[in-house]
């Protein structure tokens, strides 16, 4: 009895670091070095601290989950998020393991492993911002984020690229200039 405790322990910690993994501020978190030279490694133990605060604390509510995960993103990554979609999956998944539920479990995971998106965060600027200092600390940077499939079916979940009109106007080679920069023109 003790084996498959420990084999539904292990299904619940994988399905924690796949929703972790899958959480796109988190990505973007340490695609960008937010949390430090030592982002990839905080994300990986991220998931431990996670697994430990759910088997620690019976009886847990969303909102102690979230408020949870908010300080750890905080405080490890100097991260504000706001979105609230993560503590209801990882809550769901604890009730699975509190059953021992271990084929709801391994569903799950796959489910969100197939459903992962690759986000990528661009720096918006406006022309008021590039004339202030900008080694001001206590700014707040807007970041325009973006997603793509990895491949696999989304159900919605990652927002797909909208078809090109077919009147859009395309590069040309000979539009290319040596520097690098690219000609526009006008549409006739």
């Amino acid at each position: 009895m003790a084996g498959a405790r420990e084999d539904v322990r292990a299904l619940f910690r994988a399905g924690v670091r796949a929703v972790l993994e899958a959480w796109p501020a988190l990505q973007i978190a340490v695609e960008n070095g937010f949390g430090g030279v030592h982002s990839l490694e905080k994300a990986e133990w991220l998931g431990g601290a996670v697994e430990d605060y759910f088997v620690r604390n019976a009886d847990l509510e969303l909102d102690e989950v979230e408020d949870f995960l908010g300080e750890l993103m905080i405080n490890e990554f100097d991260t504000v998020v706001e979105d609230g979609s993560l503590p209801q999956q990882l809550q769901t998944m604890f009730h699975h393991f509190e059953r021992g539920d271990g084929a709801s479990l391994r569903e799950m995971a796959s489910h969100i492993t197939q459903r992962k998106c690759r986000v990528t965060a661009t720096a918006l600027r406006t022309a008021r911002e590039t004339d202030e200092d900008e080694d001001d600390a206590d700014s707040v940077e807007e970041m325009e984020v973006s997603a793509t499939n990895d491949g696999a079916a989304t159900d919605g979940v990652c927002p797909q690229p909208e078809p090109s009109d077919p009147d859009s106007q395309t590069i040309k080679e000979e539009d290319i200039v040596e520097d690098g920069w690219t000609i526009v023109r006008r549409k006739k």
